[in-house]
């Protein structure tokens, strides 16, 4: 069951309810968005009943919920969420009114690197900055992020180009440091199912970017926001990055039937990476057109100034000639579908 606050009740009025729910031995997890907080129950129902919730200050309805995801599901939620990624004065919408392009180096390798992938990605019309500070790489010999100082070179990349930047958590332990540097939190594909991860950045009070595990159904990838969602984080976008099959000819299979399915189901932005879906650049354009066609809320994709000598996925990265390619697909297609630019809507 979930209950839904008007969008001014009051913490007390919040209290009052999770005093209640409690009271005849529920549990209850409290979630705020941008616009309304939402009370999930667990515990008996019959008991839940008995309390008329609906009846108490700064209750707006109760809805009995039959998804196993409670709170990201779209039976309470029938209209679509926007999360704001940014910090005050530089704040950018991902939503189903706006199309958002994300885009930079997958690695953080150096200052100028950095800089020059932003800039790239800018020129393109992205409005949110990508870049891994910290690596989970299958070798344990491969090139795993400079850590703490990747943040701070992202943080003056942010100051120079005016773009928010999401970067990838990989540890429990780092959520702290990368919450205070980074505007949006990545989870990665291989730590969907960090159940721990999972929880620390529900609390971290930061923006999530989920990426789907390479193995997961969409319920499991649902049940995996639903742990964000329960530690308060409603501000949670999917990203469908697509999944391990049997065809060897791309990295892996990109799921564009994900989206508009994930879409019916869930009231969270879903964007698609086309970077990591392909593993080669000559197919980013043509799968980044095929997620604006097919609805996708944005995409987010892999930018590098020289990816012959890029420490991490430089077979894939754009430059040249495919990045004004995939500039002009941003540009003329998603207003043929009702879309607006992000970076029209930024709150600046």
């Amino acid at each position: 069951m979930v209950v839904v606050m008007s969008p001014d009740a009051t913490d007390e009025d919040v209290a009052n309810v999770v005093s209640r729910v409690e009271g005849v031995g529920g549990a209850a997890f409290v979630s705020k968005g941008v616009v309304r907080t939402i009370i999930g129950l667990v515990g008996d129902i019959d008991s839940f009943h008995h309390l008329n919730l609906r009846t108490l200050r700064g209750v707006a309805d109760v809805h009995r919920i039959s998804d196993p995801y409670k709170l990201v599901s779209r039976q309470h939620h029938p209209d679509r969420s926007t999360v704001w990624v940014g910090r005050e004065g530089a704040r950018v919408p991902i939503g189903p009114d706006t199309f958002t392009l994300l885009a930079g180096p997958c690695a953080v390798e150096t200052a100028e690197q950095t800089l020059a992938a932003a800039q790239m990605a800018k020129s393109a019309g992205a409005t949110i900055l990508r870049g891994g500070a910290f690596k989970p790489r299958t070798s344990p010999y491969a090139f795993q992020g400079l850590g703490v100082r990747g943040l701070e070179i992202l943080g003056q990349v942010r100051a120079a180009t005016g773009l928010p930047v999401v970067t990838e958590v990989v540890d429990a332990r780092d959520v702290p440091v990368v919450a205070e540097h980074a505007d949006m939190l990545q989870i990665g594909t291989r730590n969907m199912a960090n159940f721990g991860l999972l929880q620390a950045v529900g609390d971290a009070g930061k923006p999530v970017l989920l990426k789907r595990g390479m193995t997961a159904t969409i319920e499991e990838w649902l049940m995996a926001a639903e742990y964000v969602a329960q530690r308060g984080n409603l501000e949670i976008v999917l990203c469908e990055r697509g999944i391990r099959t049997f065809e060897p000819a791309t990295r892996n299979t990109l799921d564009i039937s994900a989206v508009p399915v994930v879409q019916a189901a869930s009231h969270l932005p879903v964007i698609v990476d086309p970077s990591h879906a392909a593993g080669r650049k000559d197919l980013v354009v043509p799968l980044s057109r095929a997620a604006i066609a097919v609805g996708a809320d944005g995409i987010i994709v892999d930018v590098h100034p020289d990816p012959e000598t890029a420490l991490c996925d430089g077979p894939q990265a754009l430059l040249g000639s495919d990045l004004r390619e995939l500039a002009q697909a941003v540009r003329r297609l998603p207003p043929v579908l009702g879309r607006v630019d992000a970076g029209q809507l930024a709150r600046r």
